[in-house]
């Protein structure tokens, strides 16, 4: 058996276009399934068989946004990332390289108190890194409304894995939903993207329900593989109700994306009973830490050294996730956005 480390992801595995353009509708993907070491392979459209009556799929609400706008800081040319929207007014950015491709290359951030110039005549001032000792993320003051810039100039977020740019709609799932003052997402909760509202429908003819959340995504940078940093988030209090309730009645627990599960766990208190809840969240789930209110979880297939696979080793196990992804590879799932999903089910949901 390899380990995750050594699994390496060929570059004709890296799902370019979405779904759509490649075969039927965004529901035309792959369903691997793991069930603690036993692994099986399904169609997306499988997925209320392998769930039943009595579940709740924890869903992730966040729209996302056109974060990426173009600028100039000096006589450079930068793309900019908005990422998190901060409580005084200021956004934690990034700035990156055109590559001449329409995609963008790593750059490192600052420089303090440098002034990037945006569309529309507006401003963009760097103030400092997110993180002491630097980093890709910075701290900036706008001089426009930036949901109001984004709206007009803004366009999704994407990286060199991909082919060309999409539209927004590409890159929204069934279940965003606008928020008053403009927060979203800077990148897709992609593993909701195979959802459509026959699917959605599908599922509570079963019985399965949905809990809502919302967790308002940063920038991942597909190089840096870091832990994610404080984000946004709100568990209401009817979605805490529906996972108390499932839990209590023999329901699983199952989150769609990892974005779902830092919300919950969020919310999470002794046992996993889960309350109303909202604000910024730095919670980083990881093995030794384990998981208290979710059971399972909807993902994608996620790079080798990315931080989401310690959340997911908490919930499968090392030696079942390892499992899963050699049987991903050696039958050619697609990673990233726009590729395969991964359902983890407790082992002993076996039927």
């Amino acid at each position: 058996m390899s380990t995750l480390e050594e699994l390496g992801v060929p570059d004709g595995l890296h799902a370019r276009v979405p779904a759509e353009e490649r075969g039927a509708g965004r529901d035309d993907v792959r369903l691997l399934v793991s069930r603690g070491e036993r692994v099986s392979h399904h169609a997306f459209a499988e997925l209320p068989d392998q769930l039943r009556a009595g579940d709740v799929l924890v869903v992730n609400t966040s729209r996302t946004l056109p974060a990426a706008v173009d600028g100039r800081l000096g006589a450079e040319r930068v793309v900019v990332h908005f990422s998190t929207r901060g409580d005084d007014g200021r956004w934690a950015v990034e700035l990156r390289a055109p590559d001449g491709a329409g995609t963008t290359g790593p750059r490192p951030g600052g420089p303090a108190g440098g002034a990037v110039r945006l569309p529309g005549g507006h401003r963009l001032v760097l103030e400092g890194p997110l993180a002491a000792g630097g980093g890709r993320l910075w701290w900036a003051r706008p001089s426009v409304e930036v949901p109001r810039l984004l709206a007009r100039y803004g366009r999704p977020i994407r990286y060199r894995y991909t082919e060309r740019d999409q539209p927004l709609s590409a890159y929204q799932t069934v279940f965003a939903l606008p928020s008053p003052d403009g927060a979203g997402s800077a990148e897709m909760p992609s593993a909701a993207r195979p959802f459509t509202a026959a699917a959605v429908a599908r599922l509570v003819s079963r019985g399965v329900q949905f809990a809502p959340v919302s967790l308002h995504t940063g920038v991942a940078s597909a190089e840096a593989h870091e832990p994610p940093y404080p984000e946004r988030f709100a568990v209401p209090a009817s979605s805490a109700w529906l996972v108390n309730a499932a839990r209590a009645g023999g329901g699983r627990v199952v989150a769609v994306g990892t974005t779902a599960v830092r919300a919950l766990e969020s919310a999470a208190g002794p046992g996993g009973m889960v309350g109303a809840a909202s604000g910024w969240t730095d919670l980083v789930v990881t093995p030794g830490r384990g998981v208290g209110a979710v059971d399972g979880l909807l993902t994608g297939l996620h790079e080798p050294r990315a931080s989401h696979l310690l959340m997911l080793e908490a919930l499968a196990g090392r030696a079942a996730l390892v499992a899963a992804y050699e049987e991903a590879l050696r039958r050619l799932y697609l990673w990233h956005e726009f590729g395969d999903v991964h359902l983890i089910l407790p082992e002993e949901a076996a039927h």
